[in-house]
């Protein structure tokens, strides 16, 4: 499920992803957890057995669904990792931290969360050094 938007509105729309059909959609000005709630208690309603939520992580679904497997799609995990680490990352952490996100969408779980440790116990030390020379020098731009 997810909301796509076109100028003044959006289209909410809920996907069957075994048959890979639209099988419920709502025109709407902004997303609402809501009308996210209301557009699955309509699905259950129309005799929709809720296996699963694939959806954008928006505030307070993990929380509103907990009872039926939630998980963020592959696509926004990859665009908020992106966003801060840019598409053309300078630091060799970060290049190694973007081929490690590319192998989400092509990999199995345990695969990538092997390659995630891996990252993160080789760049561990350096990032905890850099995050801290990045504070000390934000520190010292602020006046007291």
């Amino acid at each position: 499920m997810d909301t796509s938007y076109f100028g003044s509105f959006g289209v909410m729309v809920f996907r069957d992803s075994y048959k890979r059909e639209n099988i419920l959609w709502n025109f709407v000005k902004h997303e609402n957890l809501h009308f996210y709630i209301s557009g699955i208690n309509t699905l259950k309603s129309m005799g929709w057995e809720i296996l699963g939520i694939v959806c954008d992580g928006k505030r307070g679904l993990f929380k509103a669904f907990n009872t039926i497997p939630v998980q963020m799609c592959h696509y926004h995990q990859t665009s908020i990792v992106t966003r801060y680490i840019t598409k053309r990352p300078k630091l060799e952490a970060g290049k190694q931290l973007k081929e490690v996100v590319q192998l989400l969408t092509v990999t199995d779980k345990e695969s990538f969360t092997g390659a995630l440790f891996d990252w993160h116990k080789k760049w561990n030390d350096f990032l905890m050094n850099y995050l801290a020379a990045e504070l000390t020098r934000y520190q010292s731009r602020i006046i007291y």
